[in-house]
């Protein structure tokens, strides 16, 4: 079955740690875009077909505002490469949260959707940001019409340089299931990280991200 390119980036609007079936190894990042400030990479893992993936940016901003960028999920659909649906299920705490994200596709792809575990936690010597996102796909029944994304993993490590500066790094490793070819998902992949951190780069100098403070994110002195 041929399978249009647009179809496949719409598959590819998952999002933007842990797998036990995938299974990293020492394959070289690869870059394949570069533009307007942000670089993307893949690079292949074990025991799957679909590489995994990495974007990299840098913002003049503060820790907080990005965390705040990242834990607003309804702004997603504003952000997120063709996210249609994004909500929280439950706060856990002020630092972990289960979320639902949907991606809806053209006939005759199945939409998606998964569900997140999403944690954030800081070093406090170094005062990186790690926010991980892991599938919990049974969190909740089954959408119908939906394929429920099984396996999946993205993180975003944020690590705060001298002058106000943050370098950004997003990596992504999903399989989108159902009867899409791999070779198809990877010649397409690069789209989805590329066009959601550059949004991110636009929505994070907001003034209602710009304004938050969290007790839990200790900025670089």
């Amino acid at each position: 079955m041929f399978y249009p390119k647009k179809i496949v980036f719409l598959l590819l609007g998952l999002i933007s740690i842990g797998f036990t079936t995938f299974t990293r190894i020492d394959d070289e990042w690869v870059l394949k875009k570069q533009s307007n400030g942000v670089s993307v990479y893949n690079r292949g893992v074990e025991n799957t077909a679909v590489k995994e993936l990495r974007a990299i940016t840098q913002l003049e901003t503060s820790l907080s505002s990005i965390i705040a960028l990242l834990l607003d999920r309804e702004s997603y659909p504003q952000w997120v490469y063709k996210c249609a649906k994004s909500h929280v299920l439950k706060e856990v705490t002020d630092v972990e949260a289960i979320c639902y994200q949907n991606v809806v596709a053209p006939w005759p792809i199945d939409n998606r959707d998964i569900i997140l575990n999403v944690t954030v936690k800081q070093d406090e010597t170094t005062k990186v940001v790690f926010l991980n996102s892991i599938s919990k796909p049974d969190y909740i029944p089954e959408v119908d019409n939906h394929v429920r994304v099984l396996e999946f993993r993205a993180s975003w490590t944020l690590t705060p340089l001298k002058n106000g500066i943050v370098n950004c790094e997003y990596q992504l490793l999903f399989d989108p299931g159902g009867n899409v070819p791999t070779w198809i998902v990877n010649a397409a992949a690069i789209d989805g990280p590329f066009e959601t951190t550059s949004n991110m780069r636009r929505m994070v100098l907001k003034e209602k991200y710009q304004k938050m403070h969290y007790t839990f994110i200790k900025e670089l002195q």
